[in-house]
């Protein structure tokens, strides 16, 4: 029988990968290591996107450094890979930023606040996404302050960020394995941005779906034509879309594929989403179950592959939507029944309900002490996604019960959070 590594052996293991990688050293951060133009990888990631949208995601990361930040996976993706890592691996959201948590309807019907976006999702070092989501942390208080901002209430918020990862992994390190699978965040509601969240998802019902995108006619109801970010289909560019829904049911637990063929579709459009996403191709399913008032809206997302997949050894599921389905299952508390993948003219895509009691943050939100205590949220919410899908204890030993790490961190923040405001001044001279 082979050796199982005691938890002891596994702290040990952690806090030896402290000679690979300094912690105070993840402060660092110099744009003289790029050996590339950064513009170049984000013209590259548009390849294969719809080109008539391509445009529109230029308009949307030219917006802001906080919008650039997030249509621009790709640069960040290639800028740690510059940097030593721990070699601490378990699933990473891959692009955790503050608007990439939100409300959601679980399985038994009760909201949950979650990390929600899993586009970029891949396995790979832990510290890859506590420094995207420290930097976005940075990016959001400078936009809500219009850039009067001081370092240090940054770097404050970052600093309880990652102080709170690194006290819910050694509470989790400690913890029974079955009681790690089951562990939930409380004290959301108390949070002032969580809370304005969950009640925008309490609205967000199938019902308000239905009355936001589909008209009455004749025949019954239809998606709206609001070209271009909503285009009905035509009956026959409508046809692969639902043939795919057949793969896609395979996908799905024999009990949820019960729940779905009770559903019959009706109509399908095509929708613009997110900033990352605009460009790639994403139809909306209206389906019906018993009667008008029982829609469910399906979205069929196509998923390229992980701006992270070329810095990282090939791992998971070769189909790119079963990769983020599994990802996104990974590391929840809980996902959303109807998720699954399927295969469009050999494009993958991922499957999923379309808000279903969903409701985000806004970045107005992020103000004073609601920025703060947001910011203590999202480190526990990525440390019980990291310890789902990882090694509490090996995480555990690294980090230690000190704060060098989040020093560190927050540092990293504020350095590359200049780093991608002049990465988007050159996007604008560019364009």
């Amino acid at each position: 029988m082979p050796h199982i590594p005691s938890p002891q052996e596994r702290r040990a293991l952690g806090q030896s990968r402290r000679k690979q990688v300094h912690r105070q050293d993840h402060a660092r951060w110099d744009p003289k290591l790029r050996t590339y133009d950064q513009l170049a990888l984000v013209e590259e990631s548009m390849r294969g996107r719809v080109p008539s949208l391509v445009t529109l995601k230029y308009e949307r990361m030219l917006a802001s450094p906080f919008g650039f930040f997030r249509g621009a996976v790709p640069v960040m993706a290639a800028d740690l890979s510059l940097l030593p890592h721990t070699g601490i691996v378990n699933q990473i959201c891959g692009d955790a930023h503050v608007r990439n948590l939100g409300a959601f309807a679980a399985p038994d019907g009760r909201l949950v606040f979650d990390i929600n976006d899993f586009d970029e999702t891949i396995r790979g070092p832990f510290e890859w996404d506590l420094k995207r989501l420290a930097t976005s942390l940075v990016l959001a208080w400078r936009e809500t302050t219009a850039g009067q901002a001081k370092q240090k209430k940054c770097e404050e918020a970052v600093h309880a960020c990652v102080a709170s990862y690194r006290k819910l992994i050694q509470t989790l390190s400690r913890m029974p394995v079955i009681e790690v699978a089951r562990y939930q965040v409380h004290r959301l509601q108390r949070i002032s941005p969580v809370s304005n969240a969950l009640m925008k998802a309490e609205r967000s019902t199938p019902l308000h779906t239905l009355e936001t995108l589909t008209v009455a006619t004749k025949q019954g109801r239809v998606f709206k034509d609001e070209p271009p970010i909503l285009k009905r289909l035509t009956p026959q560019q409508a046809r692969p879309i639902l043939a795919s829904v057949k793969t896609y049911r395979e996908s799905l637990l024999p009990e949820r594929q019960h729940f779905l063929s009770q559903y019959r579709p009706i109509d399908v459009a095509f929708k613009v989403v997110g900033t990352g996403s605009v460009g790639l191709r994403d139809y909306l399913v209206y389906l019906e179950g018993n009667g008008s008032r029982d829609p469910l809206f399906l979205q069929v997302k196509e998923e390229p592959g992980s701006a992270y997949l070329p810095y990282l050894p090939v791992s998971g599921a070769a189909h790119l939507g079963r990769r983020v389905a599994e990802g996104q299952r990974a590391m929840q508390f809980q996902s959303d029944p109807f998720l699954g993948w399927t295969t469009i003219a050999n494009r993958d895509y991922l499957v999923r309900q379309l808000n279903d009691h969903k409701g985000s943050i806004e970045i107005a939100d992020l103000q004073g002490q609601g920025l703060i205590d947001y910011a203590e949220m999202c480190g526990e919410l990525l440390a019980r996604g990291h310890a789902r899908s990882g090694d509490a204890c090996m995480l555990a030993g690294y980090l230690g019960s000190g704060e060098k790490f989040a020093t560190a961190i927050a540092k990293f923040a504020v350095a590359y959070a200049d780093q991608t405001e002049m990465d988007w001044e050159a996007l604008k001279k560019s364009r």
